[in-house]
């Protein structure tokens, strides 16, 4: 209508929390098996480098609890509860062998590690997309995250690389 001043865009903070809770879901998986595969793999060219990607998925899962305190967004504790107990269940999955470790267990926890990471990026995306519509988010903070999270799909994607070929080449 002429004369009508167009209405701002604010943050659907209903629906951001909802989608907030899922990524801290999905965050809560991320930390638990990533920490797993770090004490589980003591192979040199896999130790350390899965050592600090748990260090840092752990500090993302900080990160986004406290962007969400920030947005005035509750935990929901129950699917944190739930996440957590469905990670520590897909640890006993059948892999082929009944007393020890498939081969390709290392090679199944880095797709799941990086599928994870992607996913976590694109959250730090989505944030950094509002953020000029919500001044509680900190546009360099979020750049910062969805750079480390760069750098840590590029690390799993070597060390999947390294895994698969370890595991499925001869020789």
């Amino acid at each position: 209508m002429p004369g009508t001043r167009p209405q701002s865009r604010g943050v659907r903070t209903d629906l951001l929390g909802i989608y907030l809770n899922d990524h801290l879901a999905g965050a809560t998986v991320g930390a638990g098996r990533s920490l797993f595969a770090a004490r589980s793999h003591r192979d040199p060219p896999f130790a350390e480098p899965l050592r600090n990607l748990a260090c840092e998925i752990g500090e993302d899962r900080a990160s986004l609890l406290r962007i969400m305190r920030s947005l005035g967004v509750p935990e929901r504790r129950y699917k944190v509860a739930a996440s957590g107990a469905a990670e520590r269940l897909g640890r006993l999955k059948s892999n082929g062998r009944l007393f020890r470790r498939s081969p390709l267990t290392l090679v199944i926890e880095l797709e799941f590690l990086r599928l994870g990471v992607e996913g976590k990026e694109l959250g730090w995306r989505t944030l950094r997309s509002l953020a000029d519509a919500d001044d509680r988010l900190d546009e360099q903070e979020l750049d910062g995250l969805i750079a480390r999270a760069e750098r840590q799909m590029s690390t799993l994607e070597e060390l999947r690389v390294r895994a698969v070929q370890d595991v499925l080449l001869s020789g």
